[in-house]
């Protein structure tokens, strides 16, 4: 039985993940800052599919949560065949509206942990010949808008060239670039959710099963959805200073976006 690791593991997407990684007889390891709410997680897992589900309780933002989980993707005795990148957050507001240590954790969350955490886990998959990550991106890698477009911006392109120097090694690696998925983050900061139009939202579900069918493809970038395909692929076409006034104009809108 093949073992995944997913951080960000208990909300959203990164639970979707587990669910869905346990259903399909994986055995899991369960990473979040929560330990209580992990080891729930963890027994229901175990109770309803019959895997492992071992927990790592850990805080992405410090040095020694990265060091912990580096740690187990690194022990040759424990290999793990998957890693999911999933636990990020977002700021409220635009630049200079959040404190600059907030930005820099965020930073540290999105792109120092996904750089380590991936370097951990390809390291022993290439020496078997086999493995994949999947990193956790957005659609807001395509829109400029602040630190947080910019770290997952940052996080597309890592996963592309990551990707193309492990070509032909058995790893593989896919930047999921979900849009508006219905889970607990966007509650938790009071965006008034109820002005995004229903077309725009995805399911959790749904948005693992195409992230792990494109991996399965060896597809380097997944984008759920083909009403988001559209978008992306427009503002890949568009000019930047266009682009600049659509998210603009969307944060007054619909507010800050709040993790993936």
């Amino acid at each position: 039985m093949t073992t995944a690791l997913v951080t960000g593991a208990t909300a959203g997407i990164g639970a979707a993940f587990a669910r869905r990684l346990a259903r399909d007889r994986h055995d899991l390891v369960l990473v979040a800052r929560d330990a209580e709410r992990l080891r729930r997680q963890a027994a229901e897992l175990h109770d309803r599919h019959g895997i492992e589900a071992a927990v790592l309780p850990a805080d992405l933002s410090t040095d020694e949560g990265i060091g912990a989980v580096e740690r187990r993707l690194s022990d040759p005795d424990r290999p793990v065949d998957l890693l999911v990148n999933n636990a990020g957050f977002g700021l409220k507001g635009g630049f200079l509206d959040a404190p600059l240590a907030d930005e820099l954790r965020m930073l540290k969350v999105h792109c120092e942990a996904v750089l380590r955490l991936t370097a951990a886990a390809v390291e022993p998959m290439r020496g078997r010949g086999r493995g994949g990550v999947v990193n956790v991106a957005s659609v807001a890698a395509f829109f400029p808008r602040g630190t947080y477009s910019a770290s997952k911006a940052w996080v597309v392109q890592f996963t592309e060239g990551a990707a193309r120097d492990l070509a032909g090694s058995g790893v593989r690696l896919t930047a999921l670039c979900p849009g508006f998925v219905r889970t607990e983050f966007h509650e938790r900061a009071a965006l008034g959710i109820g002005a995004i139009p229903d077309w725009m939202w995805l399911d959790a579900d749904r948005v693992v099963e195409t992230a792990l069918r494109d991996l399965a493809r060896n597809k380097t970038v997944s984008i759920p959805d083909a009403r988001y395909k559209v978008l992306t692929g427009a503002a890949r076409l568009a000019p930047r200073s266009a682009l600049g006034g659509i998210s603009a104009r969307a944060r007054r809108r619909y507010g800050p976006r709040r993790g993936d």
